[in-house]
């Protein structure tokens, strides 16, 4: 027997394999092919790998692509799932792999494809690691992204040293502040001359003879005890000690410093320099 639609059913088929037809031919784009990713600038502490955080190991486990900095311990590198990509991005003083500009278009691309991106930076990804750029150009190009938190190389230096940052009584005031200047800066050091300060300097080897000298002219002492604590929490740590007034000549006189972090410190009980009297009365 040979059976016919009846027109209101043929045209329900008709209608449907048009959709087919349209939706087998229509140009797949970026939105239906893919979810975007996500990105998350992690915090890999200073030196040791197991100073990582337990979030960050976890999301580091997770992730499809991982750019790394030069001075997080390769270690961390082994718990990458194996067909992960790996991209080293780090820099050395006058030495980038690839330029900041570069590294962002790459995780942006990532991000894009709908990978895990983890961006794993020495310490913590807030302080003096050029995160606030990568997340400027991530917003830009509309990549949601998170913080995953580090342990600063600071605190660890200071770990290292079997010091302390603060001291109740003595030191109540920490200063983070970076010793790397573009050609022709020159740091103003008043508002840190203060008694009771610690003051933690990164990326300051190369510039010590002029922090030293920036630093006694805005009125610190220059007995002012600085520890100079290189590769902080690894198997080739470091660490030197001197007074203010010879930081830049200790400095020269180790070349294998870096990367090293400077603690210089100012109790509140020390004896305050005529200078420094100066410049605190004239804020």
């Amino acid at each position: 027997m040979i059976r016919t639609f009846a027109p209101p059913l043929w045209s329900q088929f008709v209608a449907a394999l048009r959709q087919i037809r349209a939706t087998a031919t229509k140009p797949q784009t970026a939105s239906t092919t893919r979810k975007i990713g996500h990105v998350t600038l992690a915090g890999a502490g200073p030196g040791s790998a197991d100073l990582i955080t337990l979030r960050g190991l976890r999301l580091l486990q997770q992730a499809d692509v991982v750019f790394y900095d030069r001075l997080a311990d390769p270690a961390l590198l082994d718990h990458v799932r194996p067909h992960a990509q790996k991209i080293n991005v780090g820099k050395s003083p006058g030495n980038h792999i690839l330029p900041q500009s570069e590294i962002n278009r790459l995780m942006i691309r990532a991000a894009s494809q709908g990978h895990r991106v983890i961006r794993l930076k020495s310490g913590d990804p807030g302080i003096f690691g050029r995160g606030a750029e990568e997340a400027a150009a991530l917003d830009a190009a509309g990549i949601p992204w998170d913080i995953v938190p580090g342990v600063t190389a600071a605190c660890a230096a200071a770990a290292s040293a079997r010091s302390f940052l603060t001291e109740r009584g003595q030191t109540e005031r920490v200063i983070f502040a970076t010793g790397h200047r573009r050609e022709g800066e020159v740091t103003d050091w008043t508002e840190a001359a203060t008694p009771g300060t610690t003051l933690a300097c990164y990326m300051a080897v190369a510039g010590a003879t002029a922090l030293q000298s920036g630093l006694i002219a805005a009125g610190w002492p220059a007995a002012a005890l600085v520890e100079v604590i290189s590769k902080a929490q690894t198997a080739q740590q470091s660490i030197a000690t001197c007074r203010l007034d010879a930081l830049g000549i200790t400095c020269q006189s180790h070349p294998d410093l870096n990367p090293a972090i400077l603690l210089i410190r100012w109790p509140a009980t020390a004896q305050v320099t005529q200078a420094a009297r100066a410049t605190i009365a004239a804020r």
